[in-house]
């Protein structure tokens, strides 16, 4: 990297540091709020679950087409525009009165989410290549840090109306969005050429990334976002039954997450250190190993540890395999990304089907197991990934 480039490319990973981090926000506080969306258009449970998986099925359709179009040069407008999208999405899932109304507007938010995670991932992979070392982790982290900030402001705003929320979280979104245009532009710029391949850029890299390991790639991330779909959607659940409090029972995916964010802060450093392969494979070691714990133990505070390691040991995990991906160009990372999304959009399904022919402890070593298979995966999947 040199001196003409540090401004560049400091203000590039501000910039993508902001935009995970809005999205954390926006998804975090759409989520938090669901319930409000559904009294609010009268929607039965049944419907309410045909309204998430509408957003699923914009966000996996984009997911599979987005790679194509994320082309350095179309970033910024993918950024900006997929930004905005989301926030006025976001606004009109506000105002939606009956399920018809919130179908599309679901499924149109979901593929604004896909056309933003697309380009934020894929300019993450480009932002990290132009720096010459891992910066993933940070990135992703904000995410998580966007997540919890999102989650408490609905908390904190649990007694106004969603509507309020959602139009003004979405207005203060796009603003933001159109504020930083002409600095997003900067992701497009030749001071952003990866350092140590030149040739990194896009889908004319796929001969770096054979098939099988492509796809071995999109199963861990799924298997890691099946885990990451359980604790939050299972986590409080399972402090529940436990006889927890109401406040215990969310500080077990608020302790999660947290871990989570904080285990990508160190990541980038650990991987300099010891390597991506080294770092997953342990880190699943402790997921797998610390929610098989908490869930033996039986008590509050085995599954509160349980959770926190869980995430603390998957927070490297998904940084790694886009870094990894990145090899392939956008395209590849779009796969890996829609391939993981199955997994978080499955595995809470599928944890609740387990639960009601089995305890729920039973289920949740689910997400243990594929942990494990992780651990035991990672070195082939991540062989030669260098930032």
């Amino acid at each position: 990297m040199n001196s003409i480039a540090a401004p560049e490319l400091a203000h590039s990973r501000q910039l993508l540091t902001g935009y995970l981090a809005g999205l954390g926000v926006v998804m975090a506080v759409f989520g938090a709020r669901m319930p409000a969306v559904q009294n609010t258009a009268g929607v039965s449970t049944g419907g309410l679950a045909l309204v998430l998986l509408a957003a699923a099925l914009g966000m996996v359709a984009w997911l599979q087409a987005g790679g194509r179009l994320a082309h350095p040069a179309r970033l910024p407008a993918l950024l900006t525009g997929g930004a905005i999208a989301l926030a006025a999405c976001l606004a009109i899932l506000g105002i939606c009165r009956s399920l018809e109304s919130l179908l599309a507007a679901a499924f149109a938010f979901g593929i604004a989410h896909g056309v933003l995670d697309v380009a934020a991932n894929a300019a993450a992979v480009r932002c990290q290549d132009a720096h010459g070392r891992p910066i993933m982790g940070r990135l992703h982290a904000s995410y998580s840090l966007g997540a919890l900030t999102g989650a408490a402001l609905a908390a904190v705003t649990a007694h106004t109306a969603h509507t309020v929320l959602f139009t003004g979280v979405a207005v203060s979104a796009a603003a933001a969005a159109g504020a930083t245009t002409a600095l997003t532009r900067t992701l497009a710029s030749s001071g952003l050429e990866p350092v140590r391949n030149p040739a990194a850029q896009g889908v004319g890299e796929r001969e770096g990334l054979s098939r099988p390991r492509l796809w071995l790639l999109g199963v861990l991330a799924a298997a890691t976002l099946l885990g990451e779909g359980a604790a939050a959607d299972w986590a409080a659940v399972h402090l529940h039954d436990l006889g927890a409090s109401a406040a215990a029972s969310a500080a077990a995916y608020g302790l999660y997450s947290a871990a989570m964010a904080a285990g990508r802060l160190a990541g980038d450093r650990l991987t300099v250190r010891f390597g991506a392969s080294a770092v997953v494979r342990t880190g699943a070691v402790l997921a797998a190993l610390g929610l098989a714990t908490g869930l033996a133990g039986s008590t509050i505070a085995f599954a509160l540890l349980g959770w926190t390691a869980f995430g603390l040991g998957l927070s490297v995990t998904i940084p790694s395999l886009i870094t990894a991906a990145g090899a392939g160009g956008p395209r590849a990372v779009a796969t890996v990304a829609v391939t993981g999304y199955v997994g978080l959009l499955a595995g809470p399904a599928l944890i609740g089907a387990l639960a009601t022919v089995t305890a729920l402890p039973h289920a949740l070593l689910v997400p243990a197991l594929l942990a494990a298979a992780v651990a035991t995966l990672a070195p082939k999947a991540l062989e030669k990934t260098t930032p």
